[in-house]
């Protein structure tokens, strides 16, 4: 039986699996759980990180206004479901004043790591590249330098050092909506300087896995098991009626996260709910977050729904894990 290696989260939202359900990722039956009214000026509330903090769960969230301009807020929750979102988008400081002026940030990921939150997002910055930050308290922001050059999109730090160095994936992009990505793994020593780029994996050409053969990119913070890093990322195909995006799986190396061991040549969800196939951007599931039990194995994964709400859904490492290995090519 697989095993997280990490901490006990007794409070982690949770419903049981419903009888009959074919794939390993179930969804809860409250989505979605966060609406486009996420807070007072919201047109739309997706593709968001949280993570446990307290007694209870804080959050980075993506709200479009309703002028539609993209920023970050803040949120916090007693249960993982219900949440406060703030009405005033995040004031990040300290940042170099050449990087500080905000052009656009969004969908942002978070990561416990050496006691802080390091939170990632995409930054405008001439392009989008990947903004860091980290906060001890959800309420001051302290912007650090940006991690690469524009075009990236999707930095995901691990939760801890690994081979004494931090380390980084990301999706090297353009500057639209890119019809291209693999995934990379970068390496720092100080959260500042990134180098020694690995290539961990891209697309996949053809017909044996098409739901993933335009572009990938990496979720949550990849979760840390006896077995491997389990990454849950996204996946899509360009259909004559646009981009479709699903979720997938893959189980990497401990020690040199680069080395895919299994990946899903099926996916785990895709968007066939109405609020996953109907919004501002249709057939979409797109996770960023995902909390992990160490005792029970339980995940939650929260993913952004047709780039409008937010989604809930649920597995476990045992099960994506077997699933992953069943079904790796």
């Amino acid at each position: 039986m697989a095993k997280i290696i990490g901490s006990p989260l007794p409070n982690i939202p949770w419903q049981e699996k419903p009888a009959g359900t074919a794939l390993p990722v179930w969804r809860y039956s409250g989505n979605p759980i966060i609406g486009r009214n996420g807070n007072r000026r919201s047109n739309s509330v997706f593709n968001s990180a949280v993570v446990p903090f307290g007694d209870g769960f804080a959050g980075v969230f993506r709200c479009d206004s309703r002028s539609i301009s993209m920023d970050l807020f803040a949120g916090r929750s007693v249960d993982g479901i219900h949440w406060q979102i703030d009405d005033n988008p995040i004031p990040f400081t300290g940042a170099d004043p050449e990087i500080a002026k905000k052009e656009y940030r969004y969908d942002a990921r978070i990561t416990a790591l050496e006691g802080k939150y390091y939170i990632t997002w995409c930054n405008g910055y001439h392009g989008p590249t990947i903004g860091v930050a980290w906060t001890e308290d959800f309420k001051t922001f302290h912007q650090l330098e940006n991690a690469f050059l524009p075009f990236n999109r999707n930095g995901v730090l691990f939760p801890r050092k690994i081979g004494g160095m931090y380390m980084m994936m990301s999706r090297p992009s353009d500057n639209g909506h890119t019809p291209f990505g693999d995934i990379y793994v970068s390496q720092s020593r100080d959260l500042e300087f990134w180098g020694r780029h690995r290539y961990m994996m891209g697309t996949v050409p053809g017909n044996d896995s098409a739901w993933q053969s335009t572009k990938v990119g990496p979720g949550p913070a990849p979760i840390e098991t006896d077995e491997g890093w389990l990454m849950i990322y996204h996946g899509v195909i360009t259909t004559c009626n646009g981009f479709v995006y699903r979720m997938g799986s893959a189980l990497l190396d401990r020690d040199e996260p680069w080395k895919v061991k299994y990946r899903s040549k099926d996916y785990i969800l895709a968007p066939t709910e109405l609020y996953e196939m109907v919004g501002d951007v249709p057939n979409v599931t797109f996770p960023c977050a995902a909390l992990a039990d160490s005792d029970t194995g339980r995940i939650a994964i929260y993913y952004g729904c047709a780039d409008t709400v937010t989604g809930l859904a649920f597995t476990t490492a045992d099960e994506l894990i077997r699933y992953t290995k069943e079904n790796s090519f």
